[in-house]
C-alpha cells in the first residue's frame, strides 16, 4: 500500500545528502568512519528511524531512510551535530564541518526505492573508490555488502531491501546481486541526485513560493515521485506554510511569541533585546531562535532584528543550545 504523501511523517521515504563544507574531508581514518556509523546506528535504533541505503565517500554521504517519530530533521541534527563535535576535538578544529544544511529529497517509494539503493551502493564504483562490482562487495563503507551478508550491521534494514526480491535469502540476494549488475554503467542519475537544486535553504515556503509562481515544481528536485505524490506533497507544503503563517501572524505574530517566552522565563524583553548576556537570558535567546529558525521558519535575519543582535550571534545561539542538547 502506497505511503501516505507528507512532509515528514513517520515512515516518510528521504534521500539524504551531506558534503564536508568547501570539500572538507568528513573521514581522515577509518575510526572516523566506525564513529559515525556507530552513532548513525544508535540513532537509528532509539529514533525508530529505518536505513535502508547508505555509502560514506571522502567527503560526502548518501543516506536513505524512512524517518521516524521524532522526524528527520530532529535525527539529522543530532547525528551531525554529534559527529561534528567529536571530528572537532579529535582533530583540534574550528568551524563548520558541513556544508549548509544536509540536501534532502523526499521520495515516493514505489517505483523509486530500489533504483535509490542501487544508485547509493554504486557511489564507490562510479567514483571509481573501488575497481569493481567484486570489490564492492567486500568495501566495509557501504550498505552493499550489508545486503550481500559479508557485513552485519545490525541497524540496517537489509531485510526489508531482500524482501522486494521475492523467495528465499539466497535467491533474493542472488536477484539483487544481478539488478546490481545491471546498474554498474549507468553513471551519475541526475534524476535520483537532485543535482544542486536541493539545498532547502528556503525551506518549504520556497516550494509553495515557486508554485504560487506558475514554475513547474512538479519536477523540483526536493520531490521525487510521480504526478500524483508531488502534488499531496505539495499541498502539505501549502498546509504547512498556513499553519506557520497563523501561528507567526507576520512581525506582530513574532513580537507575541518572543514576549510570551520571556514572560515564561521570567525575563524582560528589553535586556532580551539590547544584547543581555546573562547565562539566563542567552539560553532564553538560543531557545526563541530555535522557535523562529526551525520551527516557524523565519530567516537567521529576521530573526536577528527581531531579537536585537546579529545574525552571527543567532548562528552562535542555535549552535550553543544544539551542543548542550548533545552533551
Amino acid at each position: 500500500m502506497p505511503r501516505q504523501a507528507r512532509l515528514d511523517a513517520p515512515g516518510t521515504l528521504h534521500h539524504v545528502m551531506v558534503r564536508g563544507i568547501e570539500g572538507t574531508p568528513l573521514f581522515l581514518e577509518d575510526k572516523d568512519r566506525e564513529s559515525f556509523l556507530s552513532r548513525l546506528g544508535e540513532l537509528a535504533q532509539e529514533t525508530e528511524t529505518r536505513i535502508v541505503a547508505w555509502t560514506l565517500m571522502g567527503n560526502h554521504v548518501h543516506l536513505l531512510l524512512f524517518s521516524g517519530p521524532e522526524g528527520l530533521a530532529r535525527f539529522m541534527r543530532r547525528l551531525l551535530t554529534g559527529y561534528a563535535v567529536r571530528y572537532n576535538l579529535k582533530y583540534d578544529r574550528k568551524g563548520h564541518l558541513f556544508q549548509n544544511r544536509y540536501k534532502s529529497i523526499v521520495c515516493e517509494e514505489d517505483g523509486y526505492l530500489l533504483e535509490l539503493v542501487r544508485y547509493i551502493h554504486l557511489n564507490p564504483v562510479r567514483a571509481r573508490v573501488v575497481g569493481s562490482m567484486r570489490d564492492l562487495g567486500q568495501y566495509a563503507w557501504s550498505g552493499h555488502g550489508v545486503i550481500l551478508g559479508r557485513y552485519l550491521r545490525p541497524w540496517q534494514d537489509r531485510d526489508y531491501v531482500l524482501e522486494q526480491f521475492g523467495g528465499s535469502n539466497g535467491q533474493a540476494i542472488r536477484a539483487y546481486r544481478r539488478f546490481m549488475e545491471g546498474g554498474k554503467d549507468q553513471g551519475r542519475r541526475e534524476e535520483l541526485s537532485g543535482g544542486g537544486l536541493i539545498r532547502s535553504v528556503g525551506g518549504w515556503s520556497q516550494v509553495v513560493s515557486l508554485r504560487r509562481r506558475g514554475e513547474a515544481i512538479e519536477y523540483d528536485a526536493r520531490v521525487l515521485g510521480g504526478g500524483d505524490f508531488v502534488d499531496e506533497i505539495l499541498k502539505e507544503a501549502d498546509r504547512k506554510l498556513r499553519r506557520q503563517i497563523h501561528v507567526g501572524g507576520g512581525k506582530l505574530g513574532l513580537q507575541r511569541v518572543i514576549g510570551k517566552m520571556c514572560e515564561e522565563a521570567g525575563i524582560r524583553e528589553r535586556e532580551l533585546q539590547r544584547g543581555g548576556q546573562r547565562r539566563e537570558v542567552s539560553r532564553l535567546r538560543g531557545r526563541i531562535a530555535y522557535v523562529l529558525c526551525r520551527e516557524m521558519g523565519v530567516s537567521m535575519a529576521e530573526a536577528a532584528r527581531e531579537l536585537g543582535v546579529c545574525a552571527t550571534a543567532i548562528v552562535k545561539a542555535l549552535q550553543k543550545l544544539e551542543f548542550e542538547e548533545e552533551k
